[in-house]
């Protein structure tokens, strides 16, 4: 049966064909075949899944009877509907990463999921926050203004340099050695760590400090899996409190164990490469550690404060941290609940490790073909830190010791010149940055994905650096 949808004035029209699936029936195979499931312009070639996501039409329209269903009686929806779909998308999700589902909770996005880990620390003078050269803009300057603070109490703030490409081995000894440096600029503080709530009145007692590491789990620029199991394993030797970046993870990083790698904290998006919703990520914070969150962000109505006179209900000891981020404020709360939609559509397409070797090797191939075709080379010719994102040197100058090629505002104007040509006149796109003096690309090799593709990509970044290099860099 053929299901018309209604436009506001009043036409019907046939929605896409890939709108639905036959989940008895096989999937197409991986590559173009399937970009009907996509709502892509027939002409757009998309290698950047990895910034924003990219929604399968199944879970777009999932997410249309989501809303209608909460549209048909709002009332019943957010007061009775929406608790058991919620708890159901948990499950899905800490069954993905290897948690208790009493571990996760779900929140806006990655950055915000950091932010209620960062400001939730109760911090003082003398403690330290260390992130890297490649956080995220938005975490490392997160970090940054609570370093600003005008007023105690605030942490110093670090990052630790990492040049690509290095191996696993290298960055887990100058991640190390860092660490020890910065002890040894903090002599007078006393750094301490708790391992569970059983630890914490030692380890906050006064005149105790703090030590905390934000370990990416893949880097976005570039984009490099990193060695963060061992990092964590640094953090509980050295006595660091462990918070993962993982917003590039799931859906992307294959045989994820968060009980067996045991961070103290992890976050990750689920709507870039594990095809929900945008708006939709992940928080874990494992139950020895969920004292820690006092509070979600923005504060819930099921906040527990210790003032709070009356007793409270049996399961809500400690800080509720469930109950408190169920609600914390009417929003659409679609994205969250799209997670079942998202999970159902990749099984159907062969599940976790079929996906995940398709975009992988197809990331390999990819990366060969865009650096033949630019005359440039990969990043990471082993594979050592790729998954489904592989990063390529564009075909522009590239500085050395001896002197500068780019100030800043060539950098910007190179930047905007990219991103409007690719996108306005060219129809494809690729994350593209600057780092260790060259201007290289990121691609998001995904399940709709071709070698030629990459072909496409790299005519145009050949069209769009030839520009660069007559109209910026002679000036």
């Amino acid at each position: 049966m053929t299901h018309l949808v209604p436009l506001p004035n009043g036409t019907e029209v046939q929605p896409p064909s890939g709108y639905t699936y036959d989940e008895n029936a096989k999937s197409p195979p991986f590559g173009h075949a399937l970009k009907g499931f996509w709502a892509f312009d027939p002409e757009y070639v998309n290698l950047n899944h990895g910034s924003y996501g990219s929604l399968p039409l199944p879970v777009l329209f999932a997410c249309a009877e989501l809303g209608m269903l909460a549209e048909r009686n709002p009332d019943k929806f957010h007061r009775i509907t929406y608790m058991p779909l919620l708890e159901e998308s948990r499950k899905i999700v800490a069954d993905q990463v290897g948690a208790n589902a009493d571990e996760i909770v779900l929140v806006p996005n990655a950055t915000h999921g950091l932010n209620t880990i960062l400001r939730n620390f109760e911090w003082r003078e003398g403690d330290v926050v260390i992130g890297a050269s490649t956080t995220y803009g938005a975490v490392s300057r997160t970090m940054q203004f609570l370093a600003d603070r005008t007023e105690q109490p605030r942490p110093d703030a670090y990052s630790v340099e990492y040049i690509f490409p290095m191996t696993h081995a290298e960055i887990v000894d100058r991640f190390r050695a860092r660490i020890r440096e910065i002890k040894q600029l903090h002599p007078d503080s006393a750094f301490s760590y708790a391992y569970s709530e059983t630890d914490a009145a030692a380890a906050f007692a006064p005149g105790k400090n703090k030590f905390v590491a934000v370990i990416d789990s893949i880097t976005a620029n570039p984009g490099a899996l990193m060695p963060w199991q061992e990092m964590v394993k640094i953090c509980r030797e050295e006595g660091v409190y462990s918070v993962i970046d993982a917003a590039h993870s799931i859906g992307q990083e294959p045989n994820i164990n968060l009980g067996e790698a045991d961070p103290d904290f992890w976050v990750s998006n689920c709507h870039k490469w594990f095809y929900a919703k945008r708006g939709c990520a992940t928080l874990y914070v494992p139950k020895r550690n969920q004292y820690i969150i006092k509070s979600s962000i923005p504060t819930s109505h099921d906040y527990i404060s210790p003032t709070d006179a009356r007793p409270l209900p049996p399961g809500l000891e400690g800080t509720n941290f469930v109950g408190q981020h169920e609600w914390t404020g009417t929003t659409d709360f679609v994205p969250f609940l799209s997670v079942k939609a998202a999970t159902d559509f990749r099984k159907w397409l062969g599940g976790e490790a079929a996906i995940n070797k398709y975009c992988h090797d197809l990331a390999m191939q990819g990366g060969k073909k865009l650096a033949e075709v630019m005359g440039t080379k990969v990043l990471d010719p082993s594979g050592e830190l790729t998954l489904s994102m592989v990063n390529v040197l564009l075909p522009l100058p590239v500085e050395s010791a001896e002197g500068e090629v780019y100030s800043k505002d060539t950098l910007r104007a190179i930047n905007t010149h990219l991103r409007e040509k690719l996108l306005l006149q060219w129809n494809t796109y690729a994350a593209h940055y600057f780092h260790a003096g060259g201007w290289w690309c990121r691609c998001s090799a995904q399940v709709w994905n071709e070698v030629s593709d990459f072909e496409y990509l790299g005519k145009a970044f050949n069209a769009v650096c030839e520009e660069i290099k007559k109209d910026i860099l002679t000036n």
